[in-house]
């Protein structure tokens, strides 16, 4: 068995092609979808992230706005510029490109952008609409995950779903969807004793945990879906997720290459949210 791509890139192509065209519809009510991006510092991995979701806006229509401020900028200043963003009509989401400077409290500037305009997911309001099940803007990794489960016809109801690692970003509200979806999840993180084995129960395999090449063939079921989130700059220079996909990929029916899978899924579903902010906020 050699198994099947989930691609991200040609399914972000699509869903992309279908936002370009909902916001011409929406500029027809005179309504042009806005994105604010605030990158604090000079960290190289966030200026490529915020280039790439400037020049994302730009392709599908958006209006888009970068605010680069110094890595020295103060709190405060940080805050009164998200409280500015909160009232600018022409703004529908705010993302905040973490990590942030050390001297700033990353929980203080993520509770303040107003929750309607909450494009990352992040705000306590956002993850508790989550939990219960409420409509909600949802974490952009987790559902680019789901969306690329169920755009590929791969069944998530009545499955068992192993999600491997346990952070805010990525591993509690892909858990959540993952339920939401119907499945049935099991968590694995750093703490846990026998997590190969509990990974070779999985229907669905889902691993973000940070470290290049960590699951091989002995993680995975015969026949198991195996998304992998994971993104690591190798020594040689080249990228890795937390599959080893060689190893894995003659083994499960479905993976995620990397690059190329998880990621374009990410911005994608940031622009998505905007779009939905901006229907929201205009209701319509």
């Amino acid at each position: 068995m050699t198994a099947s791509l989930l691609n991200g890139k040609q399914l972000s192509e699509t869903i992309r092609e279908e936002i370009t065209q909902e916001t011409e519809g929406l500029k027809q009510l005179g309504v042009q979808p806005g994105l604010a991006v605030v990158l604090v510092g000079a960290d190289p991995a966030s200026q490529v992230y915020v280039n790439s979701k400037h020049k994302t806006c730009n392709a599908l229509g958006f209006y888009s706005e970068v605010h680069r401020l110094d890595a020295e900028t103060s709190q405060a200043e940080l805050l009164q510029l998200i409280d500015q963003l909160n009232q600018d009509k022409a703004i529908h989401g705010i993302l905040v490109q973490l990590p942030l400077p050390k001297h700033i409290d990353e929980k203080a500037v993520i509770d303040r952008i107003a929750v309607e305009k909450d494009v990352d997911g992040f705000h306590p309001i956002s993850v508790g609409n989550l939990v219960i099940g409420d409509d909600s803007l949802l974490p952009c990794t987790p559902a680019g995950v789901i969306e690329l489960m169920k755009r590929n016809g791969i069944e998530i109801a009545g499955k068992h779903a192993v999600v491997i690692g346990r952070s805010n970003i990525v591993g509690k509200p892909v858990s959540l969807l993952l339920q939401r979806e119907h499945a049935t999840v099991t968590m694995c993180h750093s703490r846990t004793s026998n997590m190969k084995e509990l990974a070779k129960l999985a229907d669905i395999l889902v691993v973000a945990i940070g470290k290049p090449n960590f699951v091989d063939r002995s993680f995975v079921k015969p026949g198991a879906v195996v998304v992998d989130v994971g993104i690591n700059r190798l020594e040689n220079g080249k990228l890795a997720g937390d599959v080893n996909f060689d190893d894995v990929k003659d083994i499960c029916s479905w993976i995620t290459p990397v690059p190329g899978g998880v990621g374009p899924m990410t911005i994608t579903m940031l622009m998505l949210n905007t779009l939905k902010a901006a229907k929201r906020i205009h209701n319509v």
